[in-house]
Protein backbone atom coordinates (compact mmCIF):
# COMPACT_ATOMS: atom_id res chain seq x y z
CA UNK A 1 0.00 0.00 0.00
CA UNK A 2 1.08 3.57 -0.68
CA UNK A 3 2.06 5.97 2.07
CA UNK A 4 -0.09 9.11 1.83
CA UNK A 5 1.18 12.62 2.50
CA UNK A 6 -0.30 16.12 2.49
CA UNK A 7 1.25 18.45 -0.09
CA UNK A 8 -1.29 21.27 -0.41
CA UNK A 9 -3.48 23.30 1.95
CA UNK A 10 -6.29 25.77 1.32
CA UNK A 11 -8.99 27.45 3.40
CA UNK A 12 -11.64 30.11 3.75
CA UNK A 13 -12.52 30.42 7.44
CA UNK A 14 -13.71 32.85 10.13
CA UNK A 15 -10.10 33.11 11.35
CA UNK A 16 -8.53 33.62 7.95
CA UNK A 17 -9.20 33.18 4.26
CA UNK A 18 -5.67 31.98 3.59
CA UNK A 19 -3.59 29.30 5.26
CA UNK A 20 -1.09 31.87 6.53
CA UNK A 21 -3.78 33.93 8.27
CA UNK A 22 -5.44 30.77 9.63
CA UNK A 23 -2.07 29.66 11.01
CA UNK A 24 -1.48 33.02 12.71
CA UNK A 25 -4.90 33.02 14.40
CA UNK A 26 -4.54 29.36 15.39
CA UNK A 27 -1.48 30.04 17.51
CA UNK A 28 -2.42 33.50 18.74
CA UNK A 29 -5.79 32.23 19.95
CA UNK A 30 -7.64 34.91 17.97
CA UNK A 31 -11.23 33.74 17.78
CA UNK A 32 -13.55 34.35 14.85
CA UNK A 33 -16.63 34.11 17.07
CA UNK A 34 -18.24 37.55 17.12
CA UNK A 35 -21.66 39.25 17.28
CA UNK A 36 -24.06 37.97 14.63
CA UNK A 37 -24.75 40.32 11.75
CA UNK A 38 -25.94 40.34 8.14
CA UNK A 39 -28.55 37.58 8.37
CA UNK A 40 -30.41 37.42 5.02
CA UNK A 41 -34.22 37.61 5.20
CA UNK A 42 -34.28 38.11 8.98
CA UNK A 43 -36.22 41.25 10.05
CA UNK A 44 -33.67 44.05 10.41
CA UNK A 45 -30.95 41.42 10.11
CA UNK A 46 -31.77 40.07 13.58
CA UNK A 47 -32.40 36.30 13.66
CA UNK A 48 -34.31 36.59 16.93
CA UNK A 49 -32.43 33.93 18.90
CA UNK A 50 -31.23 33.67 22.49
CA UNK A 51 -27.56 33.57 21.54
CA UNK A 52 -25.68 36.56 20.21
CA UNK A 53 -22.53 35.30 18.49
CA UNK A 54 -21.39 33.06 15.66
CA UNK A 55 -18.25 32.49 13.59
CA UNK A 56 -19.05 34.31 10.35
CA UNK A 57 -16.67 35.15 7.51
CA UNK A 58 -16.68 38.88 6.81
CA UNK A 59 -13.60 39.33 4.60
CA UNK A 60 -14.64 37.13 1.66
CA UNK A 61 -15.84 38.71 -1.60
CA UNK A 62 -16.60 36.09 -4.28
CA UNK A 63 -16.25 38.73 -7.00
CA UNK A 64 -12.53 38.89 -6.26
CA UNK A 65 -12.18 35.21 -7.16
CA UNK A 66 -15.03 34.04 -9.41
CA UNK A 67 -16.73 35.29 -12.54
CA UNK A 68 -20.30 36.55 -12.40
CA UNK A 69 -21.76 33.47 -14.08
CA UNK A 70 -20.30 31.11 -11.49
CA UNK A 71 -21.40 33.39 -8.65
CA UNK A 72 -24.96 33.50 -9.99
CA UNK A 73 -25.19 29.73 -10.41
CA UNK A 74 -23.76 28.77 -7.03
CA UNK A 75 -24.25 29.28 -3.32
CA UNK A 76 -21.82 30.83 -0.85
CA UNK A 77 -20.71 27.39 0.37
CA UNK A 78 -19.61 26.50 -3.16
CA UNK A 79 -17.73 29.80 -3.47
CA UNK A 80 -15.74 28.80 -0.39
CA UNK A 81 -15.07 25.34 -1.84
CA UNK A 82 -13.75 26.58 -5.19
CA UNK A 83 -11.42 29.16 -3.64
CA UNK A 84 -10.02 26.80 -1.00
CA UNK A 85 -9.49 24.09 -3.64
CA UNK A 86 -7.63 26.53 -5.88
CA UNK A 87 -5.32 27.47 -3.01
CA UNK A 88 -4.52 23.84 -2.19
CA UNK A 89 -4.09 22.75 -5.81
CA UNK A 90 -1.85 25.70 -6.60
CA UNK A 91 0.36 25.16 -3.57
CA UNK A 92 0.80 21.48 -4.43
CA UNK A 93 1.23 22.19 -8.16
CA UNK A 94 -1.28 19.37 -8.42
CA UNK A 95 -2.18 19.59 -12.09
CA UNK A 96 1.43 19.94 -13.16
CA UNK A 97 2.23 16.49 -11.84
CA UNK A 98 -0.93 14.37 -11.95
CA UNK A 99 -3.25 13.30 -14.74
CA UNK A 100 -6.67 14.98 -14.19
CA UNK A 101 -8.38 11.62 -14.61
CA UNK A 102 -6.35 10.11 -11.76
CA UNK A 103 -7.18 12.82 -9.19
CA UNK A 104 -10.12 12.30 -6.83
CA UNK A 105 -12.28 15.09 -5.42
CA UNK A 106 -13.91 13.92 -2.18
CA UNK A 107 -15.76 16.66 -0.29
CA UNK A 108 -17.82 16.81 2.88
CA UNK A 109 -20.89 19.08 2.90
CA UNK A 110 -23.96 18.37 5.00
CA UNK A 111 -26.20 21.41 4.56
CA UNK A 112 -25.81 22.28 0.88
CA UNK A 113 -26.98 25.69 -0.29
CA UNK A 114 -29.11 26.40 2.74
CA UNK A 115 -29.51 30.15 2.23
CA UNK A 116 -30.49 29.73 -1.43
CA UNK A 117 -33.14 27.19 -0.52
CA UNK A 118 -34.58 29.31 2.27
CA UNK A 119 -34.89 32.35 0.01
CA UNK A 120 -36.82 30.43 -2.64
CA UNK A 121 -39.05 28.67 -0.12
CA UNK A 122 -39.92 31.99 1.51
CA UNK A 123 -40.98 33.44 -1.83
CA UNK A 124 -42.96 30.31 -2.66
CA UNK A 125 -44.91 30.23 0.60
CA UNK A 126 -45.50 33.96 0.96
CA UNK A 127 -46.12 34.95 -2.68
CA UNK A 128 -46.56 31.66 -4.51
CA UNK A 129 -43.59 32.86 -6.56
CA UNK A 130 -41.94 30.75 -9.23
CA UNK A 131 -38.66 29.24 -8.00
CA UNK A 132 -35.49 30.49 -9.61
CA UNK A 133 -34.42 28.06 -12.34
CA UNK A 134 -30.99 27.62 -10.69
CA UNK A 135 -32.42 26.69 -7.29
CA UNK A 136 -31.57 23.00 -7.59
CA UNK A 137 -27.96 23.48 -8.70
CA UNK A 138 -27.41 26.11 -6.02
CA UNK A 139 -28.75 23.95 -3.21
CA UNK A 140 -27.49 20.41 -3.87
CA UNK A 141 -24.82 19.29 -1.41
CA UNK A 142 -22.60 17.94 -4.19
CA UNK A 143 -22.42 21.32 -5.95
CA UNK A 144 -19.09 22.13 -4.31
CA UNK A 145 -17.41 18.93 -5.48
CA UNK A 146 -18.84 19.35 -8.99
CA UNK A 147 -17.77 22.96 -9.29
CA UNK A 148 -14.24 22.19 -8.10
CA UNK A 149 -14.09 19.58 -10.84
CA UNK A 150 -15.34 22.06 -13.45
CA UNK A 151 -13.08 24.87 -12.25
CA UNK A 152 -9.88 22.79 -12.18
CA UNK A 153 -10.81 20.44 -15.07
CA UNK A 154 -10.31 17.37 -12.89
CA UNK A 155 -12.08 14.30 -14.28
CA UNK A 156 -11.35 11.62 -11.66
CA UNK A 157 -13.76 10.23 -9.04
CA UNK A 158 -15.76 13.15 -7.63
CA UNK A 159 -18.36 13.00 -4.87
CA UNK A 160 -19.79 14.57 -1.73
CA UNK A 161 -20.30 12.92 1.64
CA UNK A 162 -23.07 14.13 3.96
CA UNK A 163 -22.80 12.70 7.47
CA UNK A 164 -23.65 15.78 9.53
CA UNK A 165 -20.70 17.00 11.60
CA UNK A 166 -18.45 14.13 10.47
CA UNK A 167 -18.86 14.81 6.73
CA UNK A 168 -15.41 16.27 6.06
CA UNK A 169 -13.57 13.71 8.18
CA UNK A 170 -15.35 10.87 6.40
CA UNK A 171 -14.37 12.55 3.11
CA UNK A 172 -10.71 12.86 4.09
CA UNK A 173 -10.67 9.26 5.29
CA UNK A 174 -12.15 7.96 2.05
CA UNK A 175 -9.72 10.03 -0.03
CA UNK A 176 -6.83 8.71 2.08
CA UNK A 177 -7.89 5.12 1.44
CA UNK A 178 -8.31 5.79 -2.28
CA UNK A 179 -4.80 7.18 -2.62
CA UNK A 180 -3.32 4.53 -0.34
CA UNK A 181 -4.89 1.73 -2.40
CA UNK A 182 -3.92 3.23 -5.75
CA UNK A 183 -7.50 3.96 -6.84
CA UNK A 184 -6.38 7.58 -7.28
CA UNK A 185 -2.87 9.00 -7.55
CA UNK A 186 -3.88 12.17 -5.68
CA UNK A 187 -6.95 13.76 -4.11
CA UNK A 188 -8.43 17.11 -3.22
CA UNK A 189 -10.39 16.52 -0.04
CA UNK A 190 -11.95 18.36 2.88
CA UNK A 191 -15.21 20.13 3.49
CA UNK A 192 -17.19 23.31 2.96
CA UNK A 193 -20.31 24.81 4.49
CA UNK A 194 -22.17 28.13 4.61
CA UNK A 195 -25.29 27.32 6.62
CA UNK A 196 -25.75 30.57 8.56
CA UNK A 197 -29.25 31.47 7.41
CA UNK A 198 -32.21 32.76 9.39
CA UNK A 199 -33.89 29.37 9.49
CA UNK A 200 -30.65 27.65 10.46
CA UNK A 201 -30.10 30.01 13.39
CA UNK A 202 -33.67 29.50 14.56
CA UNK A 203 -33.54 25.71 14.23
CA UNK A 204 -30.40 25.50 16.36
CA UNK A 205 -31.91 27.92 18.88
CA UNK A 206 -34.74 25.44 19.39
CA UNK A 207 -32.27 22.67 20.23
CA UNK A 208 -30.90 24.65 23.20
CA UNK A 209 -27.29 23.64 22.56
CA UNK A 210 -25.81 26.96 21.35
CA UNK A 211 -23.81 29.04 23.80
CA UNK A 212 -25.33 32.41 24.76
CA UNK A 213 -21.79 33.80 24.56
CA UNK A 214 -18.87 31.83 23.09
CA UNK A 215 -17.98 28.18 22.75
CA UNK A 216 -15.69 27.03 25.61
CA UNK A 217 -14.85 23.36 24.99
CA UNK A 218 -14.01 21.27 28.07
CA UNK A 219 -14.41 24.29 30.37
CA UNK A 220 -15.97 23.91 33.79
CA UNK A 221 -18.48 26.62 32.79
CA UNK A 222 -19.09 25.45 29.21
CA UNK A 223 -22.59 26.22 27.98
CA UNK A 224 -22.79 25.24 24.33
CA UNK A 225 -21.44 25.49 20.82
CA UNK A 226 -20.98 28.43 18.47
CA UNK A 227 -22.17 28.05 14.87
CA UNK A 228 -19.78 28.74 12.01
CA UNK A 229 -19.06 28.49 8.30
CA UNK A 230 -16.06 27.94 6.05
CA UNK A 231 -13.99 25.52 4.01
CA UNK A 232 -10.68 23.73 4.27
CA UNK A 233 -9.15 21.47 1.63
CA UNK A 234 -6.05 19.26 1.57
CA UNK A 235 -4.12 17.76 -1.32
CA UNK A 236 -3.21 14.13 -0.68
CA UNK A 237 -0.80 12.12 -2.79
CA UNK A 238 1.56 9.21 -2.45
CA UNK A 239 4.84 9.70 -0.68
CA UNK A 240 6.58 8.31 -3.76
CA UNK A 241 5.12 10.95 -6.09
CA UNK A 242 5.73 13.77 -3.60
CA UNK A 243 9.37 12.83 -3.12
CA UNK A 244 9.94 12.27 -6.83
CA UNK A 245 9.11 15.91 -7.53
CA UNK A 246 10.58 17.31 -4.30
CA UNK A 247 7.19 18.60 -3.11
CA UNK A 248 6.75 20.27 0.26
CA UNK A 249 5.22 17.72 2.64
CA UNK A 250 3.12 19.11 5.49
CA UNK A 251 2.29 15.83 7.20
CA UNK A 252 1.33 12.21 6.67
CA UNK A 253 -2.09 10.60 7.09
CA UNK A 254 -1.58 7.12 8.45
CA UNK A 255 -4.98 5.87 9.57
CA UNK A 256 -8.74 6.28 9.42
CA UNK A 257 -11.46 4.84 11.64
CA UNK A 258 -15.23 5.16 11.71
CA UNK A 259 -18.13 3.77 13.70
CA UNK A 260 -21.79 4.26 14.55
CA UNK A 261 -23.19 4.56 18.08
CA UNK A 262 -26.41 2.76 17.04
CA UNK A 263 -28.07 4.39 20.04
CA UNK A 264 -29.70 7.83 19.64
CA UNK A 265 -29.91 10.54 17.01
CA UNK A 266 -28.59 13.33 19.26
CA UNK A 267 -27.20 11.70 22.43
CA UNK A 268 -23.59 10.59 21.83
CA UNK A 269 -22.13 7.39 23.27
CA UNK A 270 -18.54 7.13 24.45
CA UNK A 271 -18.27 3.56 23.20
CA UNK A 272 -18.89 4.62 19.59
CA UNK A 273 -16.29 7.39 19.65
CA UNK A 274 -13.80 5.07 21.36
CA UNK A 275 -14.32 2.43 18.67
CA UNK A 276 -13.59 4.95 15.89
CA UNK A 277 -10.35 6.01 17.62
CA UNK A 278 -9.31 2.38 18.09
CA UNK A 279 -10.02 1.65 14.43
CA UNK A 280 -7.97 4.66 13.31
CA UNK A 281 -5.03 3.43 15.38
CA UNK A 282 -5.41 -0.10 14.06
CA UNK A 283 -5.52 1.21 10.49
CA UNK A 284 -2.32 3.13 11.22
CA UNK A 285 -0.74 0.02 12.77
CA UNK A 286 -0.06 2.21 15.78
CA UNK A 287 -0.24 1.79 19.53
CA UNK A 288 -2.26 4.13 21.80
CA UNK A 289 1.05 4.86 23.54
CA UNK A 290 2.29 6.65 20.40
CA UNK A 291 -0.43 9.31 20.43
CA UNK A 292 0.87 12.69 21.53
CA UNK A 293 -2.03 14.98 20.59
CA UNK A 294 -5.79 14.85 20.09
CA UNK A 295 -7.69 17.52 18.19
CA UNK A 296 -11.08 16.99 19.79
CA UNK A 297 -14.53 17.32 18.28
CA UNK A 298 -15.00 19.57 21.31
CA UNK A 299 -18.28 21.37 20.67
CA UNK A 300 -18.51 22.93 24.13
CA UNK A 301 -21.80 21.27 25.07
CA UNK A 302 -22.11 19.47 28.37
CA UNK A 303 -22.97 16.12 26.75
CA UNK A 304 -20.47 16.09 23.88
CA UNK A 305 -17.41 17.09 25.87
CA UNK A 306 -18.15 14.64 28.68
CA UNK A 307 -18.77 11.83 26.20
CA UNK A 308 -15.63 12.54 24.20
CA UNK A 309 -13.51 12.72 27.36
CA UNK A 310 -14.97 9.40 28.48
CA UNK A 311 -14.11 7.89 25.07
CA UNK A 312 -10.53 9.12 25.36
CA UNK A 313 -10.24 7.50 28.79
CA UNK A 314 -11.62 4.22 27.37
CA UNK A 315 -8.97 4.18 24.63
CA UNK A 316 -5.95 5.46 26.55
CA UNK A 317 -6.63 4.47 30.15
CA UNK A 318 -4.46 6.24 32.69
CA UNK A 319 -2.53 7.96 29.85
CA UNK A 320 -5.65 9.99 28.99
CA UNK A 321 -4.77 12.56 31.63
CA UNK A 322 -1.37 13.14 30.00
CA UNK A 323 -2.27 13.41 26.29
CA UNK A 324 -2.57 17.06 25.23
CA UNK A 325 -6.02 17.89 23.84
CA UNK A 326 -7.36 21.03 22.24
CA UNK A 327 -10.58 21.98 20.49
CA UNK A 328 -10.26 24.58 17.75
CA UNK A 329 -14.03 25.14 17.45
CA UNK A 330 -13.42 27.80 20.10
CA UNK A 331 -11.67 29.72 17.29
CA UNK A 332 -13.53 28.92 14.06
CA UNK A 333 -16.87 27.78 15.42
CA UNK A 334 -18.80 24.68 14.45
CA UNK A 335 -19.17 24.68 10.67
CA UNK A 336 -21.13 21.38 10.65
CA UNK A 337 -20.02 19.36 7.59
CA UNK A 338 -16.83 21.39 7.15
CA UNK A 339 -15.69 21.29 10.77
CA UNK A 340 -13.57 18.15 10.45
CA UNK A 341 -11.67 19.71 7.55
CA UNK A 342 -10.85 22.86 9.50
CA UNK A 343 -9.67 20.67 12.37
CA UNK A 344 -7.60 18.46 10.06
CA UNK A 345 -5.98 21.62 8.72
CA UNK A 346 -5.29 22.80 12.28
CA UNK A 347 -3.82 19.42 13.22
CA UNK A 348 -1.61 19.34 10.13
CA UNK A 349 -0.27 22.82 10.87
CA UNK A 350 0.28 21.94 14.54
CA UNK A 351 2.36 18.88 13.65
CA UNK A 352 4.33 20.79 11.04
CA UNK A 353 5.06 23.65 13.43
CA UNK A 354 5.73 21.49 16.48
CA UNK A 355 3.21 23.60 18.40
CA UNK A 356 -0.16 22.43 19.68
CA UNK A 357 -2.88 25.12 19.65
CA UNK A 358 -4.57 26.20 22.83
CA UNK A 359 -8.30 25.91 23.44
CA UNK A 360 -9.47 29.53 23.30
CA UNK A 361 -11.91 31.11 25.74
CA UNK A 362 -11.10 28.52 28.44
CA UNK A 363 -9.44 29.46 31.72
CA UNK A 364 -10.65 26.61 33.94
CA UNK A 365 -10.95 23.17 32.34
CA UNK A 366 -13.51 20.84 33.90
CA UNK A 367 -11.45 18.63 36.27
CA UNK A 368 -14.11 15.89 36.22
CA UNK A 369 -13.30 15.13 32.56
CA UNK A 370 -9.87 13.74 33.35
CA UNK A 371 -8.13 15.02 30.22
CA UNK A 372 -5.22 17.41 29.62
CA UNK A 373 -6.75 20.45 27.92
CA UNK A 374 -4.26 22.90 26.41
CA UNK A 375 -5.14 26.45 27.51
CA UNK A 376 -3.68 29.96 27.53
CA UNK A 377 -0.88 29.38 25.01
CA UNK A 378 0.34 26.82 22.48
CA UNK A 379 2.30 23.90 23.80
CA UNK A 380 5.52 22.75 22.13
CA UNK A 381 5.76 19.17 20.93
CA UNK A 382 8.22 16.93 19.19
CA UNK A 383 7.34 14.63 16.29
CA UNK A 384 4.23 12.69 17.20
CA UNK A 385 1.08 10.87 16.16
CA UNK A 386 -2.17 12.83 16.40
CA UNK A 387 -5.86 12.00 16.17
CA UNK A 388 -8.51 14.37 14.82
CA UNK A 389 -12.01 13.43 16.00
CA UNK A 390 -15.42 14.14 14.47
CA UNK A 391 -18.48 12.89 16.36
CA UNK A 392 -21.70 13.67 14.51
CA UNK A 393 -25.40 13.73 15.22
CA UNK A 394 -26.83 10.35 14.39
CA UNK A 395 -23.96 8.72 16.26
CA UNK A 396 -21.66 8.81 13.24
CA UNK A 397 -18.01 8.93 14.28
CA UNK A 398 -14.93 9.48 12.11
CA UNK A 399 -11.28 9.80 13.18
CA UNK A 400 -8.13 10.37 11.16
CA UNK A 401 -4.62 9.65 12.41
CA UNK A 402 -1.77 11.92 11.26
CA UNK A 403 1.98 11.82 11.85
CA UNK A 404 4.54 14.57 11.87
CA UNK A 405 6.54 14.51 8.66
CA UNK A 406 10.20 14.30 9.57
CA UNK A 407 11.57 14.08 6.03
Amino acid sequence: MNRVVITGLGCVTPIGSSVSSFREALFSGTTGIAPIRDVPDAPNGDPGVRYTQAAQIFDFDPAQHLDSGVIAATNRNTHFAIVAARQAAQQAELLNHHNPGDIAIIMGCACGGRSSEESEVKNLYTRNARAHPLTIVRTMSSAGASNISIDLKITGPTLDISTACASATHAIGLAFHMVRSGMATAALTGGHEAPLSWGFYRAWDSMRVVSPTRCRPFAADRDGMSLGEGAAILVLETLESAQARNATIFGEIVGFGMSADANHITQPQAEGAALAMKKALADANASPDEVGYINAHGTGTQANDATEASAVRQVFGERAARIPISATKALHGHSIGASGALEALATTIALQEGRLPQTANVSNPDPSLGVDVIIKEPRPTGPTLALSNSLAFGGLNAVIALRTWEG
